[in-house]
């Protein structure tokens, strides 16, 4: 596990500055308290990383699961509650992954993965933007004023400090990466994440002033425990004595869906940007991710998943092994217990600066550009899957660029490019030859019953099923009716099939043996 542990170090401590604002800011969307996120956070990275067997993914409080959460804590009533939900999901987990239950993600189109991956850039970037320039949300709340007003309102509140040290953090960390870390191995063993960190850390402490200065409010904000009661304090346990209650079941059978919904696919777009091409084990991830659900629910964290953010940043950053993933873990750990004081001085603009060179690198412009050229089967469903994400949320982008996805599949069936193969069209001397391929569904009835309405009057059809080993009922049932209408149309009929030849068969189903009454 240590074999690398040069490159796995640094990425761990750029995967634990990505993890901290995360960790605390989906806590907050979810209406948890902040601490909620950090104990998952730890978790994640700590025992799921530990039974995992993925090499770059880390786990953690997930963005697409703040929206269920905040409506869980208010339906449950408490916090308590909702955490056992946690743990009954965690199980449910655990069950899946014995089920082996893991395959569900592969089921899923590479163009829905790469949109996803995608969408997930862009939105990482748009959430950013206040963060670089250091304004809040309401700053934009204009009622009545138009769009124009909103921006006019939003320059008139931009902190120029922030401003400043997210372009100094920026060009830190690219000055790192293109070229300080080719030129000597000191720049590989200190992450440019770390430094732009301590760079932001003494402009805060050393400028002030409304013109350029940092406000408090734009810092990290870590509880930070007086004691060591106050510490221990903020773990909270779970209501066992509201099992019986079935909203909080239903609550868990969604959280244990979504969030084994969010990890497989979570898998699948770390194992493609993997650059060792590794395989990770599904049906392992699934237990991983059941037991450190049970584990946060019943120490009060929020739910866990394999998220994509702190993956990608941990690949992006060199990460080799999990050994990155279970460090990050320890020093969420350690930060919070030694040195919360210190991280409360980091500016969120340094984080942004982080994050924006993730999100470019998950939305990179020769994307779009390889996706566009591969053609409309594949562009489409990418193209929607990310409109789907920045515009509604994760699952929702999902679902919209499968259902597009499986749209394409089903015009391309009625096109009939794949599956039947037609002879005599050209010659014209009334003598027609269909070959089907190996495998025909239902999905090809449309262009099937197309073909034959084609055949003119008086034709004679050699239909060829030689190569077929999956015929569909549906198909057979097709087959039957055009066998009356061929007899009012004199439309001769020849069937080839392994079990030889026959002029006129009188029904298909009887003829393979799936004759069934009607």
């Amino acid at each position: 596990m240590f074999k690398h542990f040069k490159k796995d170090f640094p990425a761990s401590i750029v995967v634990f500055f990505v993890a901290i604002p995360l960790c605390l800011g989906i806590a907050l969307a979810s209406g948890a308290p902040l601490f909620s996120g950090l104990i998952a956070g730890m978790v994640g990275g700590i025992v799921v990383g530990s039974i995992s067997g993925s090499s770059l993914g880390v786990s953690g409080p997930a963005a697409g699961l703040a929206v269920i959460v905040l409506g869980a804590i208010q339906t449950l009533g408490s916090f308590e509650s909702f955490l056992l939900a946690v743990v009954i999901a965690g199980a449910m987990q655990i069950i899946l992954g014995v089920l082996k239950a893991g395959v569900i993600g592969y089921y899923f189109p590479s163009s829905v993965i790469k949109g996803m991956l995608a969408g997930i850039g862009i939105t990482i970037i748009i959430q950013q933007i206040p963060n670089i320039f250091g304004v809040n949300g309401e700053a934009l709340d204009n009622p009545g004023g138009g769009i124009f007003a909103a921006m006019g309102n939003y320059v008139n509140v931009i902190s120029w400090g922030a401003v400043l040290i997210t372009l100094i953090s920026l060009a830190i960390l690219l000055l790192w990466e293109k070229i300080l870390v080719h030129k000597h191995q000191i720049f590989k063993v200190v992450p440019g994440p770390l430094v732009a960190v301590a760079v932001g850390i003494v402009y805060y402490i050393t400028v002030s002033g409304e013109a350029f200065g940092i406000p408090s409010e734009h810092l990290v904000q870590v509880p930070v425990p007086e004691s060591a009661a106050d510490f221990f304090g903020q773990f909270t346990g779970p209501a066992f004595g509201e099992i019986m209650n079935p909203e909080i079941w239903i609550v868990a059978i969604t959280i244990a869906i979504v969030a084994s919904l969010e990890t497989l696919l979570s898998v699948e777009a770390i194992d493609k940007i993997d650059p060792k091409k590794r395989v990770t084990p599904t049906n392992r991830e699934l237990f991983a991710q059941g037991t450190g659900n049970m584990i946060s629910g019943l120490i009060g964290g929020l739910p866990i998943t394999q998220v994509i953010v702190r993956s990608s940043a941990n690949t992006q950053s060199g990460g080799q092994t999990k050994l990155s993933t279970i460090m990050h873990g320890f020093l969420i750990l350690i930060s919070i217990i030694a040195i919360p004081t210190l991280l409360n001085l980091i500016p969120l603009a340094v984080l942004a600066a982080v994050l924006l060179l993730v999100g470019y690198k998950l939305a990179k412009p020769a994307l779009f550009k390889t996706m566009f050229k591969l053609g409309k089967s594949q562009f489409l469903p990418f193209i929607i899957t990310i409109l789907g994400v920045v515009f509604t949320d994760l699952l929702m982008g999902i679902g919209m660029g499968l259902v597009v996805g499986i749209g394409v599949i089903l015009i391309n069936s009625y096109k009939n490019s794949h599956f039947l193969h037609k002879e005599g069209y050209e010659v014209n001397d009334g003598h027609y030859k269909i070959t089907l391929a190996e495998e025909v569904s239902f999905l090809n009835k449309a262009a099937i019953l197309r073909e034959l309405d084609s055949f003119p009057k008086g034709a004679y059809v050699v239909i060829d099923v030689r190569q077929t080993k999956v015929l569909d009922y549906d198909i057979l049932e097709i087959l039957d009716e055009f066998a009356i209408k061929a007899k009012d149309r004199n439309i001769n009929i020849k069937l080839i099939s392994a079990k030889g030849e026959i002029e006129n068969p009188e029904s298909y189903r009887r003829y393979f043996g799936l004759d069934v009454a009607v």
